[in-house]
Protein backbone atom coordinates (compact mmCIF):
# COMPACT_ATOMS: atom_id res chain seq x y z
CA UNK A 1 0.00 0.00 0.00
CA UNK A 2 1.84 3.43 -0.66
CA UNK A 3 1.69 6.63 0.96
CA UNK A 4 -1.35 7.84 -0.73
CA UNK A 5 -3.57 5.00 -0.04
CA UNK A 6 -2.49 5.20 3.98
CA UNK A 7 -3.28 8.41 3.96
CA UNK A 8 -6.70 8.15 2.68
CA UNK A 9 -7.35 4.58 4.73
CA UNK A 10 -6.65 6.88 7.70
CA UNK A 11 -9.02 9.64 7.13
CA UNK A 12 -11.37 7.59 5.85
CA UNK A 13 -11.63 5.95 9.50
CA UNK A 14 -11.62 9.11 10.91
CA UNK A 15 -14.60 10.03 8.61
CA UNK A 16 -16.45 7.14 9.58
CA UNK A 17 -16.55 8.46 13.76
CA UNK A 18 -16.91 11.74 12.42
CA UNK A 19 -20.48 10.60 10.56
CA UNK A 20 -21.04 8.37 13.44
CA UNK A 21 -21.24 11.05 15.92
CA UNK A 22 -22.95 13.74 13.50
CA UNK A 23 -25.63 11.41 11.96
CA UNK A 24 -29.07 11.99 12.66
CA UNK A 25 -31.20 9.24 14.64
CA UNK A 26 -34.64 10.06 12.89
CA UNK A 27 -35.78 10.95 9.48
CA UNK A 28 -39.36 12.18 10.83
CA UNK A 29 -40.16 13.79 7.08
CA UNK A 30 -38.20 11.52 4.10
CA UNK A 31 -37.45 13.38 0.51
CA UNK A 32 -38.47 11.01 -2.41
CA UNK A 33 -35.36 11.40 -3.51
CA UNK A 34 -34.72 9.84 -7.33
CA UNK A 35 -33.91 6.14 -7.16
CA UNK A 36 -30.27 5.03 -7.81
CA UNK A 37 -28.45 2.29 -6.91
CA UNK A 38 -27.78 0.99 -2.70
CA UNK A 39 -24.54 3.30 -1.76
CA UNK A 40 -21.76 1.95 0.44
CA UNK A 41 -21.23 2.95 3.84
CA UNK A 42 -18.91 6.16 3.86
CA UNK A 43 -17.79 5.56 0.13
CA UNK A 44 -21.93 6.14 -1.17
CA UNK A 45 -21.67 5.12 -4.90
CA UNK A 46 -17.91 6.08 -5.74
CA UNK A 47 -17.13 2.46 -7.06
CA UNK A 48 -19.97 2.70 -9.34
CA UNK A 49 -18.30 5.43 -11.13
CA UNK A 50 -15.14 3.34 -12.77
CA UNK A 51 -12.56 4.75 -14.91
CA UNK A 52 -14.79 6.37 -17.59
CA UNK A 53 -18.14 7.55 -15.42
CA UNK A 54 -20.17 8.98 -18.44
CA UNK A 55 -20.28 5.47 -19.68
CA UNK A 56 -21.11 3.97 -16.20
CA UNK A 57 -23.53 6.08 -14.97
CA UNK A 58 -25.23 6.35 -18.84
CA UNK A 59 -25.87 2.60 -18.10
CA UNK A 60 -26.88 2.85 -14.64
CA UNK A 61 -29.42 5.26 -15.82
CA UNK A 62 -31.04 2.51 -18.09
CA UNK A 63 -31.61 0.63 -14.56
CA UNK A 64 -32.77 3.49 -12.12
CA UNK A 65 -33.94 6.59 -15.06
CA UNK A 66 -33.25 9.26 -16.68
CA UNK A 67 -32.84 11.13 -13.17
CA UNK A 68 -30.98 9.25 -10.57
CA UNK A 69 -29.86 10.03 -7.16
CA UNK A 70 -25.94 8.64 -5.82
CA UNK A 71 -24.22 9.16 -2.95
CA UNK A 72 -20.41 10.04 -3.77
CA UNK A 73 -18.68 9.95 -0.38
CA UNK A 74 -20.88 12.57 1.56
CA UNK A 75 -22.53 14.36 -1.18
CA UNK A 76 -25.50 13.71 -2.82
CA UNK A 77 -25.33 14.15 -6.50
CA UNK A 78 -28.20 13.84 -9.11
CA UNK A 79 -27.59 12.70 -12.24
CA UNK A 80 -29.65 14.04 -15.37
CA UNK A 81 -29.53 11.46 -18.29
CA UNK A 82 -32.44 12.32 -21.22
CA UNK A 83 -32.96 15.50 -22.72
CA UNK A 84 -36.54 15.94 -20.86
CA UNK A 85 -34.59 16.26 -17.45
CA UNK A 86 -31.73 18.38 -18.98
CA UNK A 87 -34.31 20.82 -20.10
CA UNK A 88 -36.45 20.58 -16.63
CA UNK A 89 -32.76 21.44 -15.09
CA UNK A 90 -31.29 23.78 -17.72
CA UNK A 91 -34.48 25.97 -18.41
CA UNK A 92 -37.69 25.36 -16.46
CA UNK A 93 -35.69 25.63 -13.10
CA UNK A 94 -32.77 27.12 -14.05
CA UNK A 95 -33.21 30.01 -11.69
CA UNK A 96 -32.57 27.25 -8.34
CA UNK A 97 -30.16 25.14 -10.32
CA UNK A 98 -27.94 28.06 -11.89
CA UNK A 99 -25.45 27.84 -9.36
CA UNK A 100 -22.12 25.46 -9.00
CA UNK A 101 -20.72 23.24 -6.78
CA UNK A 102 -16.82 24.04 -6.68
CA UNK A 103 -14.57 21.65 -6.96
CA UNK A 104 -12.09 21.71 -4.79
CA UNK A 105 -8.75 22.61 -7.26
CA UNK A 106 -11.13 25.60 -8.48
CA UNK A 107 -10.69 27.47 -4.69
CA UNK A 108 -6.55 27.47 -5.75
CA UNK A 109 -5.93 31.35 -5.66
CA UNK A 110 -9.73 32.28 -5.42
CA UNK A 111 -10.38 30.97 -8.71
CA UNK A 112 -14.12 30.21 -7.86
CA UNK A 113 -14.34 33.64 -6.61
CA UNK A 114 -13.12 35.67 -9.38
CA UNK A 115 -14.05 33.16 -12.57
CA UNK A 116 -17.13 33.41 -14.38
CA UNK A 117 -17.79 29.85 -15.18
CA UNK A 118 -18.07 29.34 -11.06
CA UNK A 119 -19.05 32.72 -9.85
CA UNK A 120 -22.95 32.52 -8.42
CA UNK A 121 -25.27 34.57 -10.12
CA UNK A 122 -24.94 37.88 -8.81
CA UNK A 123 -24.09 41.42 -9.91
CA UNK A 124 -20.63 40.75 -10.72
CA UNK A 125 -21.67 37.74 -12.87
CA UNK A 126 -24.21 39.66 -14.74
CA UNK A 127 -21.40 42.43 -15.75
CA UNK A 128 -18.93 40.00 -16.25
CA UNK A 129 -21.49 38.11 -18.97
CA UNK A 130 -22.12 41.50 -20.13
CA UNK A 131 -18.82 41.90 -21.09
CA UNK A 132 -18.41 38.62 -23.10
CA UNK A 133 -22.13 38.96 -24.56
CA UNK A 134 -21.79 42.81 -25.97
CA UNK A 135 -18.03 43.31 -26.40
CA UNK A 136 -15.31 40.23 -26.35
CA UNK A 137 -17.43 38.00 -28.34
CA UNK A 138 -20.44 40.30 -29.93
CA UNK A 139 -20.49 39.43 -33.77
CA UNK A 140 -19.01 42.82 -34.36
CA UNK A 141 -15.90 42.19 -32.58
CA UNK A 142 -15.38 39.02 -33.93
CA UNK A 143 -16.27 39.96 -37.57
CA UNK A 144 -13.26 42.51 -37.17
CA UNK A 145 -10.69 39.57 -36.09
CA UNK A 146 -11.66 37.66 -38.76
CA UNK A 147 -8.04 38.28 -40.37
CA UNK A 148 -6.49 37.06 -37.29
CA UNK A 149 -7.44 33.94 -37.92
CA UNK A 150 -7.39 33.35 -41.03
CA UNK A 151 -3.58 34.12 -40.75
CA UNK A 152 -3.39 31.62 -37.83
CA UNK A 153 -5.16 28.75 -40.17
CA UNK A 154 -2.73 29.76 -43.12
CA UNK A 155 0.15 28.98 -40.51
CA UNK A 156 -1.27 26.13 -39.73
CA UNK A 157 -1.46 24.96 -43.66
CA UNK A 158 2.15 26.04 -44.19
CA UNK A 159 3.41 23.78 -41.04
CA UNK A 160 0.99 20.79 -42.20
CA UNK A 161 1.85 21.17 -46.11
CA UNK A 162 6.05 20.70 -45.04
CA UNK A 163 4.69 17.50 -43.37
CA UNK A 164 2.93 16.45 -46.68
CA UNK A 165 6.51 16.96 -48.52
CA UNK A 166 8.07 14.87 -46.07
CA UNK A 167 5.67 12.15 -45.75
CA UNK A 168 5.35 12.39 -41.91
CA UNK A 169 2.51 11.72 -39.49
CA UNK A 170 0.90 15.06 -37.97
CA UNK A 171 0.05 14.84 -34.48
CA UNK A 172 -3.56 16.39 -35.11
CA UNK A 173 -4.46 17.03 -31.46
CA UNK A 174 -0.91 18.90 -30.70
CA UNK A 175 -0.99 21.17 -34.17
CA UNK A 176 -4.78 22.02 -33.39
CA UNK A 177 -4.12 22.58 -29.79
CA UNK A 178 -1.13 25.17 -31.09
CA UNK A 179 -3.26 26.95 -33.58
CA UNK A 180 -5.80 27.01 -30.61
CA UNK A 181 -3.57 28.56 -28.44
CA UNK A 182 -2.43 31.46 -31.21
CA UNK A 183 -5.67 31.91 -31.95
CA UNK A 184 -6.66 33.18 -28.59
CA UNK A 185 -3.60 34.54 -27.42
CA UNK A 186 -3.82 36.83 -30.91
CA UNK A 187 -7.51 37.61 -30.01
CA UNK A 188 -6.70 38.93 -26.55
CA UNK A 189 -3.09 39.50 -26.51
CA UNK A 190 -2.30 40.45 -30.42
CA UNK A 191 0.50 37.89 -29.92
CA UNK A 192 1.41 34.19 -30.00
CA UNK A 193 1.65 31.96 -27.00
CA UNK A 194 2.83 29.34 -28.81
CA UNK A 195 5.65 30.57 -30.94
CA UNK A 196 7.98 28.09 -30.70
CA UNK A 197 10.76 30.35 -30.14
CA UNK A 198 9.44 32.31 -27.18
CA UNK A 199 10.25 31.16 -23.85
CA UNK A 200 7.19 32.25 -22.62
CA UNK A 201 5.34 30.10 -24.99
CA UNK A 202 7.04 26.86 -23.73
CA UNK A 203 6.32 28.28 -20.20
CA UNK A 204 2.75 28.76 -21.35
CA UNK A 205 1.93 25.47 -22.87
CA UNK A 206 3.48 23.77 -20.13
CA UNK A 207 1.43 25.42 -17.66
CA UNK A 208 -1.93 24.77 -19.40
CA UNK A 209 -1.50 20.97 -19.51
CA UNK A 210 -0.52 20.73 -15.45
CA UNK A 211 -3.68 22.36 -15.02
CA UNK A 212 -5.51 20.55 -17.26
CA UNK A 213 -3.95 17.24 -15.82
CA UNK A 214 -4.47 18.35 -12.33
CA UNK A 215 -8.38 19.58 -12.48
CA UNK A 216 -8.81 16.08 -14.53
CA UNK A 217 -8.37 13.90 -11.51
CA UNK A 218 -10.47 12.47 -9.05
CA UNK A 219 -10.23 14.07 -5.82
CA UNK A 220 -11.42 12.84 -2.45
CA UNK A 221 -11.58 16.25 -1.17
CA UNK A 222 -14.70 16.94 -3.52
CA UNK A 223 -16.14 13.57 -1.99
CA UNK A 224 -15.63 14.36 1.60
CA UNK A 225 -15.47 17.92 2.43
CA UNK A 226 -14.51 17.94 5.90
CA UNK A 227 -11.10 17.02 4.05
CA UNK A 228 -11.21 19.78 2.32
CA UNK A 229 -8.60 22.18 5.17
CA UNK A 230 -5.64 19.11 4.40
CA UNK A 231 -5.99 18.71 0.54
CA UNK A 232 -5.20 15.25 0.94
CA UNK A 233 -3.64 14.25 -2.48
CA UNK A 234 -1.96 17.48 -2.74
CA UNK A 235 -4.05 18.72 -6.11
CA UNK A 236 -5.16 22.43 -4.50
CA UNK A 237 -1.79 22.74 -3.45
CA UNK A 238 -0.44 22.17 -7.56
CA UNK A 239 -3.20 23.95 -8.68
CA UNK A 240 -2.17 26.86 -6.99
CA UNK A 241 1.47 26.89 -8.15
CA UNK A 242 0.04 26.76 -11.90
CA UNK A 243 -2.35 28.94 -11.63
CA UNK A 244 0.09 31.65 -9.55
CA UNK A 245 2.17 31.17 -12.73
CA UNK A 246 -0.34 32.18 -14.98
CA UNK A 247 -1.56 34.89 -13.20
CA UNK A 248 2.40 36.28 -12.98
CA UNK A 249 2.47 36.00 -16.69
CA UNK A 250 -0.86 37.68 -17.11
CA UNK A 251 0.00 39.95 -15.01
CA UNK A 252 3.86 40.72 -16.94
CA UNK A 253 1.51 41.04 -20.18
CA UNK A 254 -1.14 43.34 -18.89
CA UNK A 255 1.71 46.00 -17.25
CA UNK A 256 3.69 45.79 -20.66
CA UNK A 257 0.61 47.08 -22.27
CA UNK A 258 -0.47 49.51 -19.73
CA UNK A 259 3.44 50.96 -19.71
CA UNK A 260 2.39 51.23 -23.80
CA UNK A 261 -0.85 52.57 -23.40
CA UNK A 262 1.14 55.58 -21.05
CA UNK A 263 3.10 56.32 -24.10
CA UNK A 264 2.20 59.17 -25.96
CA UNK A 265 1.05 58.80 -29.45
CA UNK A 266 1.17 54.73 -29.07
CA UNK A 267 -1.41 53.01 -30.75
CA UNK A 268 -3.62 50.35 -29.57
CA UNK A 269 -4.33 46.99 -30.02
CA UNK A 270 -8.09 46.96 -30.35
CA UNK A 271 -7.74 43.39 -28.94
CA UNK A 272 -9.76 42.14 -25.79
CA UNK A 273 -7.08 43.28 -23.08
CA UNK A 274 -7.41 46.68 -24.68
CA UNK A 275 -11.06 46.68 -24.49
CA UNK A 276 -11.41 45.28 -20.73
CA UNK A 277 -8.65 47.40 -20.23
CA UNK A 278 -10.60 50.28 -21.22
CA UNK A 279 -13.59 49.14 -19.32
CA UNK A 280 -11.31 49.73 -16.04
CA UNK A 281 -10.56 53.16 -16.96
CA UNK A 282 -14.13 53.88 -16.84
CA UNK A 283 -15.13 51.47 -13.98
CA UNK A 284 -12.42 50.34 -11.95
CA UNK A 285 -15.32 48.45 -9.94
CA UNK A 286 -16.64 46.36 -12.86
CA UNK A 287 -13.26 45.73 -13.49
CA UNK A 288 -9.93 45.91 -12.55
CA UNK A 289 -6.79 44.15 -13.31
CA UNK A 290 -7.18 41.23 -11.13
CA UNK A 291 -10.42 40.68 -12.28
CA UNK A 292 -8.67 40.51 -15.86
CA UNK A 293 -6.63 38.28 -14.82
CA UNK A 294 -9.04 35.65 -13.13
CA UNK A 295 -10.91 36.12 -16.66
CA UNK A 296 -7.85 35.25 -18.78
CA UNK A 297 -7.30 32.10 -16.55
CA UNK A 298 -10.56 30.75 -17.92
CA UNK A 299 -10.57 32.06 -21.48
CA UNK A 300 -7.71 30.16 -21.61
CA UNK A 301 -7.64 26.86 -19.76
CA UNK A 302 -11.32 26.57 -21.12
CA UNK A 303 -11.06 28.04 -24.63
CA UNK A 304 -7.97 26.02 -25.58
CA UNK A 305 -8.39 22.21 -24.58
CA UNK A 306 -12.31 21.93 -25.94
CA UNK A 307 -11.14 23.62 -29.00
CA UNK A 308 -8.81 21.45 -29.90
CA UNK A 309 -10.64 18.06 -28.42
CA UNK A 310 -13.32 18.61 -30.32
CA UNK A 311 -11.17 19.03 -33.73
CA UNK A 312 -9.13 15.94 -32.87
CA UNK A 313 -12.55 13.86 -32.67
CA UNK A 314 -13.65 15.34 -35.72
CA UNK A 315 -10.84 14.83 -37.74
CA UNK A 316 -10.32 10.91 -36.24
CA UNK A 317 -14.54 10.23 -37.16
CA UNK A 318 -13.83 11.27 -40.80
CA UNK A 319 -10.71 9.36 -41.03
CA UNK A 320 -12.87 6.57 -39.35
CA UNK A 321 -15.92 7.06 -41.98
CA UNK A 322 -14.20 7.40 -45.22
CA UNK A 323 -17.40 7.95 -47.57
CA UNK A 324 -18.62 11.04 -44.86
CA UNK A 325 -15.08 12.23 -45.54
CA UNK A 326 -15.53 12.39 -49.23
CA UNK A 327 -19.11 13.99 -49.12
CA UNK A 328 -17.55 16.77 -46.69
CA UNK A 329 -14.43 17.56 -49.26
CA UNK A 330 -16.74 17.18 -52.15
CA UNK A 331 -19.15 20.11 -50.30
CA UNK A 332 -16.11 21.92 -50.25
CA UNK A 333 -14.86 22.03 -53.34
CA UNK A 334 -18.37 22.82 -55.15
CA UNK A 335 -18.48 25.51 -52.87
CA UNK A 336 -15.46 27.09 -52.34
CA UNK A 337 -13.87 25.70 -55.41
CA UNK A 338 -10.12 23.56 -55.88
CA UNK A 339 -6.90 25.67 -54.08
CA UNK A 340 -9.33 28.37 -52.69
CA UNK A 341 -8.59 29.14 -48.99
CA UNK A 342 -11.74 28.45 -46.38
CA UNK A 343 -13.52 31.81 -45.24
CA UNK A 344 -15.64 32.19 -42.00
CA UNK A 345 -18.27 33.78 -44.58
CA UNK A 346 -18.05 30.62 -46.33
CA UNK A 347 -19.49 28.43 -42.93
CA UNK A 348 -23.39 29.27 -43.43
CA UNK A 349 -22.98 28.16 -47.47
CA UNK A 350 -21.41 24.52 -45.88
CA UNK A 351 -24.31 22.82 -44.32
CA UNK A 352 -22.86 19.35 -44.24
CA UNK A 353 -19.75 20.17 -42.54
CA UNK A 354 -22.01 22.20 -40.32
CA UNK A 355 -23.51 18.78 -39.57
CA UNK A 356 -20.11 16.84 -39.88
CA UNK A 357 -19.55 19.28 -36.39
CA UNK A 358 -22.80 18.57 -34.74
CA UNK A 359 -22.16 14.84 -35.16
CA UNK A 360 -19.22 15.06 -33.35
CA UNK A 361 -20.74 17.08 -30.89
CA UNK A 362 -23.20 15.00 -30.47
CA UNK A 363 -21.13 11.78 -30.05
CA UNK A 364 -18.13 13.16 -28.58
CA UNK A 365 -18.84 15.96 -26.20
CA UNK A 366 -15.68 16.97 -24.71
CA UNK A 367 -17.30 17.91 -21.17
CA UNK A 368 -19.11 15.01 -20.75
CA UNK A 369 -21.46 16.26 -17.57
CA UNK A 370 -20.98 19.96 -18.31
CA UNK A 371 -20.06 22.05 -15.19
CA UNK A 372 -21.80 21.21 -12.06
CA UNK A 373 -24.89 22.69 -10.88
CA UNK A 374 -26.44 23.14 -7.21
CA UNK A 375 -29.76 22.93 -6.10
CA UNK A 376 -30.45 26.26 -4.27
CA UNK A 377 -33.59 25.32 -2.51
CA UNK A 378 -35.91 21.38 -2.58
CA UNK A 379 -36.74 20.76 -6.33
CA UNK A 380 -38.99 18.56 -7.45
CA UNK A 381 -38.21 17.36 -10.73
CA UNK A 382 -40.65 14.25 -12.11
CA UNK A 383 -42.35 13.63 -8.99
CA UNK A 384 -38.90 13.50 -7.12
CA UNK A 385 -36.85 15.80 -4.98
CA UNK A 386 -33.78 17.33 -5.55
CA UNK A 387 -32.42 18.18 -2.36
CA UNK A 388 -30.75 21.72 -1.19
CA UNK A 389 -27.10 21.87 -1.80
CA UNK A 390 -27.42 18.38 -3.67
CA UNK A 391 -24.61 18.60 -6.96
CA UNK A 392 -26.39 18.17 -9.97
CA UNK A 393 -24.69 16.85 -12.93
CA UNK A 394 -26.38 16.80 -16.64
CA UNK A 395 -24.59 13.29 -18.49
CA UNK A 396 -24.75 15.49 -22.13
CA UNK A 397 -22.83 12.23 -23.74
CA UNK A 398 -26.25 9.93 -22.38
CA UNK A 399 -28.02 12.25 -24.48
CA UNK A 400 -26.01 12.26 -27.63
CA UNK A 401 -26.27 8.09 -27.68
CA UNK A 402 -30.23 8.22 -26.61
CA UNK A 403 -31.47 5.85 -28.83
CA UNK A 404 -35.16 7.22 -27.66
CA UNK A 405 -34.07 10.30 -29.33
CA UNK A 406 -31.54 9.24 -32.25
CA UNK A 407 -31.27 6.23 -34.98
CA UNK A 408 -28.33 4.15 -34.84
CA UNK A 409 -27.33 6.27 -31.92
CA UNK A 410 -23.73 4.99 -31.90
CA UNK A 411 -23.01 5.32 -35.67
CA UNK A 412 -21.36 8.71 -36.92
CA UNK A 413 -24.10 9.67 -39.35
CA UNK A 414 -24.54 13.88 -40.10
CA UNK A 415 -26.39 13.51 -42.69
CA UNK A 416 -29.20 13.37 -39.55
CA UNK A 417 -29.06 17.21 -39.59
CA UNK A 418 -29.13 17.82 -42.93
CA UNK A 419 -32.63 19.46 -42.85
CA UNK A 420 -32.75 19.33 -39.05
CA UNK A 421 -33.72 22.33 -37.11
CA UNK A 422 -31.51 21.03 -33.83
CA UNK A 423 -28.65 22.96 -32.93
CA UNK A 424 -26.15 23.24 -29.72
CA UNK A 425 -26.94 26.89 -29.15
CA UNK A 426 -28.93 25.62 -26.03
CA UNK A 427 -32.60 25.58 -27.15
CA UNK A 428 -32.26 22.02 -28.19
CA UNK A 429 -32.00 19.67 -25.29
CA UNK A 430 -30.51 16.89 -27.40
CA UNK A 431 -27.62 18.80 -28.07
CA UNK A 432 -25.86 20.54 -25.39
CA UNK A 433 -22.05 20.73 -26.01
CA UNK A 434 -22.09 24.55 -24.19
CA UNK A 435 -24.63 23.80 -21.45
CA UNK A 436 -27.92 25.53 -21.38
CA UNK A 437 -29.84 28.21 -19.64
CA UNK A 438 -28.01 31.41 -18.70
CA UNK A 439 -24.83 29.76 -18.09
CA UNK A 440 -24.31 28.66 -21.44
CA UNK A 441 -20.88 29.13 -22.51
CA UNK A 442 -20.23 32.53 -23.42
CA UNK A 443 -17.09 31.91 -25.65
CA UNK A 444 -19.55 29.56 -28.17
CA UNK A 445 -19.74 32.12 -30.83
CA UNK A 446 -15.82 32.38 -30.98
CA UNK A 447 -15.59 28.23 -30.58
CA UNK A 448 -18.27 27.95 -33.45
CA UNK A 449 -15.90 29.93 -36.36
CA UNK A 450 -12.66 28.22 -34.84
CA UNK A 451 -14.18 25.11 -35.32
CA UNK A 452 -15.73 25.12 -38.55
CA UNK A 453 -12.68 26.94 -39.92
CA UNK A 454 -9.74 24.91 -38.79
CA UNK A 455 -12.04 21.66 -39.44
CA UNK A 456 -13.09 22.86 -43.23
CA UNK A 457 -9.29 24.23 -43.97
CA UNK A 458 -7.76 20.60 -42.98
CA UNK A 459 -10.16 18.66 -45.23
CA UNK A 460 -10.35 20.87 -48.00
CA UNK A 461 -6.04 21.66 -48.37
CA UNK A 462 -5.34 17.79 -47.78
CA UNK A 463 -6.21 14.79 -48.61
CA UNK A 464 -5.41 12.33 -45.62
CA UNK A 465 -3.96 8.37 -44.60
CA UNK A 466 -3.34 7.31 -41.54
CA UNK A 467 0.57 6.76 -40.92
CA UNK A 468 1.99 3.03 -40.92
CA UNK A 469 -0.73 2.02 -43.48
CA UNK A 470 -3.30 1.73 -40.92
CA UNK A 471 -6.85 0.76 -42.11
CA UNK A 472 -10.01 3.07 -40.75
CA UNK A 473 -11.93 -0.11 -39.61
CA UNK A 474 -9.22 -0.76 -37.35
CA UNK A 475 -8.79 2.96 -35.97
CA UNK A 476 -9.02 2.92 -31.85
CA UNK A 477 -12.44 5.32 -31.24
CA UNK A 478 -11.75 4.37 -27.47
CA UNK A 479 -12.06 7.44 -25.21
CA UNK A 480 -10.39 8.37 -21.89
CA UNK A 481 -11.89 10.34 -19.06
CA UNK A 482 -10.76 13.67 -17.66
CA UNK A 483 -11.06 17.22 -17.36
CA UNK A 484 -12.08 16.96 -21.22
CA UNK A 485 -12.83 14.16 -22.97
CA UNK A 486 -10.09 12.89 -24.96
CA UNK A 487 -9.40 10.18 -27.55
CA UNK A 488 -7.61 7.59 -25.82
CA UNK A 489 -4.65 7.34 -28.50
CA UNK A 490 -3.80 10.45 -30.02
CA UNK A 491 -4.61 10.42 -33.82
CA UNK A 492 -1.31 10.62 -35.96
CA UNK A 493 -2.50 10.95 -39.70
CA UNK A 494 -0.15 12.15 -43.25
CA UNK A 495 -1.39 14.97 -45.36
CA UNK A 496 -1.50 14.39 -49.39
CA UNK A 497 -1.21 17.39 -51.28
CA UNK A 498 -4.48 17.61 -53.33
Amino acid sequence: MDFLSCIICLCLTWILIKIFLTIPRSHPNPKKLPPGPKPFPVIGNLLDLGDKPHKSLTKLAKAHGPIMSLKLGRVTTIIISSANTAKQVLQTHDQLLCNRTIPDALRAHNQDVFGLPWLPVSTRWRNLRKICNGQLFASKTLDATQDIRRKKVQQLLAETRQSSLTGDAVDIGRVVFKTTLNLLSNAIFSVDLADPNSDMAREFKEIVWNIMEEAGKPNIADYFPVLKKIDPQGIRRRMTVHFGKTINLFDRMITQRLKLREVSGSTTNSDMLDTLLNISEENSQEMDKSKIEHLFVDLFVAGTDTTSATLEWAMAELLHNPEVLSKAKTELEQVIGKGNPVEESDITRLPYLQAVVKETFRLHPVVPFLLPRKAEVDVEINGYTIPKDAQVLVNAWAIGRDPNLWENANSFMPQRFLGSEIDFKGRNFELIPFGGGRRICPGLPLAIRMLHLILGSLIHTFDWKLEDGAKHEDMDMNDKFGLTLQIANPLKAVPIPV
